[in-house]
């Protein structure tokens, strides 16, 4: 089995055993590996510990049971392994930010999640530590046009936000138009979630219309990181991928207004393999690149 399928049978096997005892050991054994090769292996694909996402799966278990009125909050927790009701609460409420009894009175209505999609990301050891796979390269200069737009990645509707302008977009240009297209995320200020964001093809398209623009791109030293699967999930890509990899390659993040280039191969088609560039500083070790 490659890593992504270990991935992919492990979140089965947890799935399966909410209402059992759950380490990093136990599930870790289950797949014949180390408890410490699996908990890298395992927070480099799913951006967090294996914990976290117990505990996220055991919460997002707990929604269906507490939907039976019969079941109290207390039985909940002990079959979900919290051990009090006390502290299946507090859990809850840093999860989803209301209490479970809100769901037991039918004021609140929250609605299970299924099993998440493993993204296909290739992988590198660096100094016994597991990271998404890079390189480090130029992003050309370039002249793109499209739709510019604000996204708040806090905020779970910023993929559907991001496709309805994308489709947007496509509407506007020549079916006939193949070719790459780009994601820009810009400007975000410090300690903020929110991102100026332009879709666009390289060409120089007028579209006479409020918030299309044709922006000049200049070259930008780069980490190219490659992925296959959920298109979108740029938030977290930023807080673990592009975290972990400044943390152990040491590199600093460069000096732009540009954070992010998502680039994929075919217009037409963003539902496959794509890149991710982020700028960074060159250092001289790099400068043959």
């Amino acid at each position: 089995m490659d890593h992504n399928e270990v991935i992919e049978r492990a979140l089965i096997h947890i799935e399966g055993h909410l209402q059992q005892s759950l380490t990093v050991e136990s599930v870790a054994h289950t797949f014949n590996m180390s408890k410490y090769y699996f908990h890298r292996l395992f927070s480099a694909v799913m951006s967090c510990s294996l914990n976290q996402y117990i505990l996220s799966r055991r919460l997002n278990a707990s929604l269906t049971f507490i939907q039976n009125k019969n079941r109290s909050l207390t039985d909940i927790a002990y079959q979900l392994n919290f051990g009090t009701q006390a502290s299946f609460t507090r859990a809850f409420k840093r999860q989803y930010g209301v209490a479970p009894s809100s769901l037991k009175t039918g004021i609140t209505t929250i609605s299970p999640v299924p099993i998440p999609t493993v993204v296909k990301r290739p992988i590198k050891n660096i100094n016994g530590d597991i990271v998404t796979d890079f390189t480090l390269t130029e992003f050309k200069e370039n002249r793109i046009s499209g739709i510019a737009f604000e996204v708040n990645l806090a905020h779970d509707d910023y993929k559907e936000k991001i496709r309805a302008h994308s489709e947007m977009l496509l509407s506007h240009i020549d079916e006939t138009i193949n070719g790459p297209c780009y994601v820009i995320y810009s400007n975000c200020q410090p300690d903020s979630t929110r991102f100026k964001v332009l879709f666009g093809i390289p060409s120089s398209i007028e579209i006479d219309k409020p918030y299309f623009f044709t922006v000049d791109v200049p070259q930008i030293f780069c980490a190219r990181f490659n992925y296959c699967g959920e298109i979108l999930d740029i938030g977290d890509v930023m807080k673990s991928d592009y975290a972990r990899f400044l943390k152990i390659s040491r590199q600093e993040t460069a000096e732009t207004d540009i954070e992010l280039i998502q680039a994929f191969d075919d217009v037409h088609h963003q539902d496959s393999t794509y890149h991710i560039y982020a700028p960074i500083k060159k250092l001289p070790t790099d400068s043959n690149l």
